[in-house]
């Protein structure tokens, strides 16, 4: 029996396929996506349902669409500083991770963060 992935998507407007079509990652074409659309979304899911074994992240959530209030908008980068603090706090490893953010560097600053606390972890 062939174990499903839990794959997690964050994007505020976008699916897996339409980020496959700008990334040309294979993985993006996968059917087992969880899509979570903002901050809130992300951390309930990994609250309630653990790591899945994948995070795609976008940058730009736009949460302050909604809101009326730009200032407290919250972005995937955000998410990727809830996620280590997650990780520390339950003594886990985090799970792999890709950035398909049209924003260069919105998604710069995602890699290099999630990169650095997995090297860091790594060291002890």
């Amino acid at each position: 029996m062939k174990m499903i992935q839990k794959l997690l998507f964050l994007d505020d407007i976008r699916c897996p396929e339409e980020a496959y079509h700008y990334t040309k990652q294979d993985f993006f074409l996968l059917k087992d996506w969880i899509i979570v659309r903002n901050y809130k979304q992300f951390i309930h899911w990994i609250s309630e349902k653990g790591l899945p074994e994948m995070i795609s992240f976008d940058h730009d959530l736009a949460d302050g669409e909604h809101t009326g209030n730009w200032d407290s908008e919250k972005t995937g980068y955000d998410c990727a500083k809830w996620l280590i603090e997650y990780c520390m706090d339950h003594h886990l490893d985090i799970p792999k991770f890709y950035s398909h953010s049209m924003n260069p560097v919105g998604k710069k600053n995602i890699i290099n963060l999630l990169e650095n606390f997995r090297r860091q972890n790594e060291l002890f």
